[in-house]
């Protein structure tokens, strides 16, 4: 057991099957650590699963015993879990997948979605928390996890807290985007009009880019569109600020300077590749392939067009190019296609089973999100048995982070007064 300030950790590693459909084959290794207050570290206490958004993000680092953990450790061992192809779980890199051809290398992404890291989950549950029912917290993606554990194994859980994170059960990646294109030109337009000088400083940025070969720090040359790509950060709390001062450090006289470069790098590098490559593949439920909808749906605004006048930024979307362009993307290109041209991808969640589920479900919806779309998550939170929704104005997407005591505080209190907690 490892000290931290208020805080004892223990580490886990478990070997799970690459392929749960073939659990004698071929192994991975998923890596989780456990966290609890230093003053409760001999109590019997309930578990916390904690599912990360995403998809393919490795848990939090912890510096100490603040934020939404410092609340959850109060009452919970919470049990901090590497996504498989993350963090410290057999890792899903350029490096590793070294080797493979395209269609092994689609072959095997498809194995690193939400039925896949539920199954891990359920393998952690045996051999970490022998094998009691715990309590999930799930934090976008999380709350994509959640629903499909709710579907596969809800007799392993006990309550489910959910925050910024209902997925539309049946929505095509076409209605996502739908929705979120017209939140994300709203979102550019705020941002405008917050720093009304930062339009003419786009585009003197995006035209020094067309008129001159930029490079970043790892050599991939910078254009308009990974530029643009800065349209992430508009989902998060402080993402007006955190661009704002971006640009502010743009310019060394004529050129642009390294600190902007080293920036813009750093938020799009996009070194947790799954995240990349998997993105639109959480929708594929059967049906049409995703075929790189975000793309298909940018030529339905043509507000996004590189000329247009202002410039926008785009948001959560993921392009083609960027599997050309992106150095960490660039082994995953070819098998990229291919899962955007998938068909047969297996259901997700079983709306049946949803629908008379028993296991209490609390969720935190913000109507603002840029990431996920509050008018599918309002939907879904009405066709899940016993599933209470606070829709939660005033916040973003990252709000677990920001104001986690607040946030998780309140749907642990929608459950304390519910009388689910026992």
């Amino acid at each position: 057991m490892i000290a931290h300030p208020g805080l004892r950790f223990t580490d886990h590693t478990v070997p799970v099957p690459l392929d749960h459909r073939r659990p004698r084959g071929a192994a991975i290794e998923v890596f989780a650590r456990e966290v609890v207050a230093a003053d409760r570290a001999g109590d019997d206490l309930p578990w916390l699963l904690y599912l990360q958004g995403g998809p393919g993000g490795k848990s939090p680092r912890p510096l100490g015993a603040d934020g939404w953990l410092g609340h959850a450790v109060r009452t919970h061992r919470v049990l901090l879990l590497d996504q498989r192809g993350t963090g410290r779980s057999t890792p899903l890199t350029g490096r590793t997948v070294k080797g493979f051809d395209d269609a092994d290398l689609a072959a095997y992404l498809k194995l690193f979605r939400a039925d896949s890291i539920v199954a891990d989950a359920e393998i952690l549950r045996a051999t970490v928390a022998g094998g009691a029912r715990w309590d999930t917290l799930g934090q976008s993606y999380g709350g994509f996890l959640t629903l499909t554990y709710l579907s596969a194994a809800p007799e392993a859980l006990r309550t489910c807290y959910i925050t910024g994170g209902l997925p539309g059960l049946t929505a095509h990646a076409d209605d996502v985007y739908a929705l979120t294109y017209p939140k994300v030109a709203a979102r550019n337009a705020e941002f405008y009009r917050t720093f009304p000088d930062a339009a003419a400083a786009v585009r003197r940025i995006a035209d020094h880019l067309t008129d001159n070969d930029v490079r970043l720090p790892d050599g991939d040359r910078l254009t308009v569109d990974r530029f643009r790509l800065l349209g992430m950060l508009f989902g998060l709390s402080t993402g007006y600020a955190q661009l704002h001062w971006i640009l502010d450090e743009a310019w060394h006289g004529a050129e642009l300077s390294d600190t902007f470069l080293a920036e813009v790098w750093r938020q799009t590098a996009f070194t947790d590749v799954p995240f990349a490559a998997l993105q639109e593949c959480t929708f594929g439920q059967g049906g049409p392939p995703t075929a790189w909808a975000a793309d298909r749906a940018r030529h339905d605004h043509p507000e996004f067009d590189a000329g247009a006048d202002p410039l926008l930024f785009t948001g959560e979307m993921m392009y083609p190019w960027m599997f050309r362009e992106i150095a960490a993307l660039r082994p995953f290109a070819g098998a990229a296609d291919l899962l955007a041209a998938t068909v047969d991808w297996p259901p997700l969640y079983d709306r049946d089973r949803l629908a008379d589920n028993r296991v209490p479900v609390f969720a935190a919806v913000y109507p603002d999100d840029v990431y996920v779309p509050a008018e599918l998550s309002l939907w879904t939170a009405a066709e899940v048995g016993n599933l209470r929704a606070w829709v939660a104005d005033g916040y973003q997407h990252d709000a677990l982070r920001t104001d986690g005591p607040a946030v998780l505080g309140h749907l642990m209190g929608m459950a304390a007064r519910s009388g689910s907690l026992r």
